[in-house]
């Protein structure tokens, strides 16, 4: 007898949509909009953090976050910095404004004016 025999915790997870166990399942994830990059509109913001630290804040991302993980290792890059992506938004560590404000453009993306 098992630990679990009897309860709801015995039987399978299922997949929603063909109903069959998630191990055997073959439904294709839907795949995630991928949105032009001049279509975004992004802005930039510099805040201050916990004891002094500065965070240029990058808003206004649209689309897959595959492709919101590519902007982020493109402008970790190109500022030579760390980041993290919070929900929307792309947040690199340290007050690198004016050099994004120059290179979002050229990457293809549009500025919030």
């Amino acid at each position: 007898m098992g630990l679990f025999d009897g309860t709801p915790l015995e039987r399978p997870i299922t997949c929603e949509r063909c109903g069959l166990d998630l191990r055997s399942c073959r439904c294709a994830p839907p795949p995630e909009p991928e949105v032009n990059l001049s279509k975004q509109r992004l802005r930039i913001r510099v805040e201050k953090r916990k004891r002094g630290k500065t965070v240029t804040v990058i808003s206004g991302f649209l689309g897959s976050t595959s492709q919101l993980k590519h902007s982020l290792t493109e402008l970790k890059n190109l500022c030579g910095a760390g980041g993290t992506i919070d929900g929307q938004h792309i947040e690199i560590q340290g007050d690198h404004a004016q050099r994004l404000q120059r290179e979002l453009p050229r990457l293809g993306y549009q500025l919030h004016s």
